[in-house]
């Protein structure tokens, strides 16, 4: 789509017009000018309203300096959250008159929302939710019996925020919020919460590709997991397999998988919280799948597939409150690899186009990254001449346009 700086230079060159001129017939000077068509710098909005009544343009420039000046303006509302909840993070890392169980019932509603909604809505909530606690721990407003329940949300809240800002793409932002989630946990003594941080951790560091330090954290985590409590040690095996793939050690990654499993079958108390704090069957079923992409394929492929298909029909099948939608739309992906790893193209391609027709607000870090990825194994040579494999490399290359 033609920009606002693109059109103005063009309607410009359309009418003849010289910058000295152009700068002349709309009383402004013609370095600014200059910087105003070559998006150096913003245009004000009367010089654009000026513009289009010079160059004839009926209202043509004033829609597109709208349109662009309501992008800018929604960029910087969303930069200032995020300033301010980092802000807030660094100080819970270092470290109100609202009922504490409407917070509580706050945070609950937001860890299930998150399942079902795009990153940045949430990022908001967890941040505003997040300062109501912040607040009453600064404060010392709150009943003794309240500190711990108040860490404990101020952690999870936190942990909303990491996941939150790893979806939108930023590893180094999401990290911070992590360290903050482990220090309320620290200070609430939540050993559950303590477990599922080291797993997030453990999570961003293998985003970033830094496999070692991922399964560090996955070892710190293990401290935290008691024998049937939660779903803590299922999610830390899973998260090791992730791992031991990554650095293509199948047969590890599979016993870790195995071990899972056996863990899943351990479980006597439920989490306390689900929602993004819970590790369903579902969400088992994708790590696993998602682990076993990065080996070479054979009966690693095989499992993936099985595994990934089985998240998508479990996700499916469950109540609307425990839809994991963007892992959802990530195990149609890791299906696709897998099948193309089996030399399944027709197939991969099947399985990826419940994702070519998402909207850009849904389209987290995670998709576009591991789409790319597919993108580049159908873009091999020996499938050269298959109109599918070139089909879907071009409608994925598309998606990320």
């Amino acid at each position: 789509m033609t920009t606002f700086p693109e059109r103005l230079r063009q309607l410009r060159l359309l009418a003849g017009m010289s910058m000295p001129e152009f700068a002349q017939r709309v009383h402004y000077d013609r370095t600014s000018l200059h910087h105003f068509e070559s998006g150096r710098r913003p245009t004000p909005g009367d010089v654009a309203e000026k513009a289009d009544e010079v160059l004839g343009a009926n209202g043509e420039l004033v829609s597109l300096w709208r349109r662009e000046d309501l992008d800018r303006r929604a960029a910087a509302a969303a930069h200032r959250t995020r300033a301010a909840a980092l802000a807030m993070s660094r100080d819970l890392t270092a470290l109100a008159d609202l009922d504490i169980s409407e917070l509580q019932e706050g945070v609950e509603a937001t860890a299930f929302d998150y399942l079902g909604n795009p990153p940045a809505p949430m990022m908001n909530r967890a941040h505003a939710l997040r300062g109501e606690a912040f607040e009453r721990l600064r404060s010392g407003h709150f009943r003794p019996t309240d500190r711990t329940d108040l860490y404990v949300a101020a952690g999870r809240l936190s942990g909303v925020l990491a996941y939150a800002l790893l979806d939108l793409g930023d590893a180094e932002e999401a990290h911070e919020h992590a360290i903050a989630a482990g220090r309320c946990a620290e200070f609430a003594g939540d050993s559950e919460l303590a477990a599922w941080v080291a797993g997030t951790r453990s999570l961003i560091s293998r985003f970033q590709g830094d496999y070692g330090r991922a399964l560090e954290h996955i070892q710190d985590g293990y401290q935290w997991v008691g024998a049937g409590h939660g779903t803590g040690e299922a999610r830390l095996r899973c998260g090791e397999a992730q791992c031991l793939a990554n650095l293509g050690d199948s047969r590890a990654a599979n016993s870790a998988l195995d071990e899972a499993e056996a863990a899943r079958e351990r479980i006597r108390r439920p989490d306390s919280l689900e929602g993004l704090f819970g590790f369903s069957r579902a969400k088992q079923s994708y790590y696993a799948g998602s682990s076993l992409i990065w080996l070479q394929g054979g009966h690693d492929a095989e499992r993936a597939a099985r595994e990934a298909t089985a998240a998508i029909e479990l996700w499916q099948a469950g109540p609307e409150t425990e839809r994991s939608l963007d892992d959802e739309r990530l195990a149609h992906i890791y299906l696709a690899t897998a099948r193309v790893q089996l030399d399944d193209v027709e197939g991969a391609a099947d399985a990826i186009q419940p994702i070519l027709s998402l909207p850009e607000e849904e389209q987290i870090s995670w998709i576009v990254k591991r789409a790319d990825r597919l993108a580049g194994m159908l873009g091999a040579p020996r499938y050269a001449r298959n109109r599918t494999a070139a089909e879907t490399v071009a409608a994925i290359n598309a998606l990320a346009a």
